[in-house]
């Protein structure tokens, strides 16, 4: 299910901003994306999101100074840099003393002052970011539950019209006896033209044997079962994707055996706007957690 979050604040000087995203998945898959001097926070908040149960999640912590960086000499640096500056300068003759803007121009000497970010010594400043990070977290969830409200609504519709096929499906189905025989009778005249006509006993019992195998009462009765049962995952309201998803394999299952057995365009035409409706399902219950 997707959604996003984000909570912003400041701590140890910094600004900083949490921002979770999060996309359809069947697991929990959490990516964690912090600066350096972070890691310690991992557990907890790997703890923190298992209330999201499912779906492939990034976080992203971004750190910003507060206050501006401080330039500083790097004393090791400068010595060193002054001592061999001062030794060349002995060995040519007439060579002036090292100037200070000369060697405060060399690579090392001067550096901008960034204290190490180190959650590990200050555990208010960690306890902060938790914190912004559970805002993150549930301004994500409250997404997330707003989209799932939205797609339930989608897929009550959906059920709603799969119950309605189901009812035509019922009633155009009536007519496959007639049909059968009709049938029957017309390929048996072409047949046997010019022959003695079959007994009706003969035909009355291909007749029931061809109705029997295109009686399609059984899938109908299912896909009612099935609709009864997912209007049912829908009222528990919690963890019910996976379920769906099954339910929704065996309501093509049934649309497909009611393809295979209709005698009548009219019920073909039926069998294939349900499993165009069961796909259109199977695509939703696809977001849901």
């Amino acid at each position: 299910m997707t959604g996003f979050g984000r909570a912003d604040g400041s701590v140890a000087g910094h600004g900083f901003v949490w921002e979770l995203r999060s996309v359809n998945g069947r697991g929990l898959d959490l990516r964690l994306r912090m600066p350096p001097g972070c890691d310690v926070l991992e557990p907890a908040l790997r703890e923190a999101a298992a209330r999201l149960k499912r779906g492939n999640v990034s976080a992203t912590l971004t750190l910003t100074r507060e206050a501006e960086a401080k330039v500083a000499i790097d004393a090791a640096a400068l010595e060193q840099a002054l001592a061999a500056a001062t030794a060349l300068a002995a060995r040519i003759e007439g060579s002036p003393p090292p100037r200070a803007e000369a060697l405060l121009g060399l690579p090392g000497v001067m550096r901008v002052g960034r204290e190490e970010f180190d959650l590990g010594a200050d555990a208010a400043a960690a306890e902060v970011l938790r914190r912004g990070f559970g805002a993150a977290l549930a301004a994500l969830l409250a997404a997330r539950e707003a989209e799932g409200a939205r797609l339930a609504e989608v897929v009550v519709r959906l059920l709603d019209e799969i119950a309605a096929l189901r009812e035509r499906a019922e009633a155009e189905a009536a007519e496959q006896p007639r049909l059968h025989r009709e049938r029957l009778a017309e390929s048996l005249r072409q047949l046997l033209a010019g022959t003695p006509p079959v007994p009706e006993e003969r035909l009355a019992q291909e007749i029931a044997l061809l109705a029997t195998r295109s009686d399609v009462r059984e899938e109908l009765d299912r896909l009612a079962a099935h609709v009864a049962a997912a209007r049912a995952l829908l009222a528990e309201g919690e963890a019910i994707g996976r379920r769906l998803d099954f339910l929704v394999q065996e309501f093509l299952r049934e649309a497909n055996t009611l393809c295979s057995k209709s005698a009548s365009g009219a019920l073909t035409t039926t069998g294939l706007a349900l499993k165009a409706v069961i796909e259109q399902l199977r695509e939703q219950v696809q977001n849901l957690a």
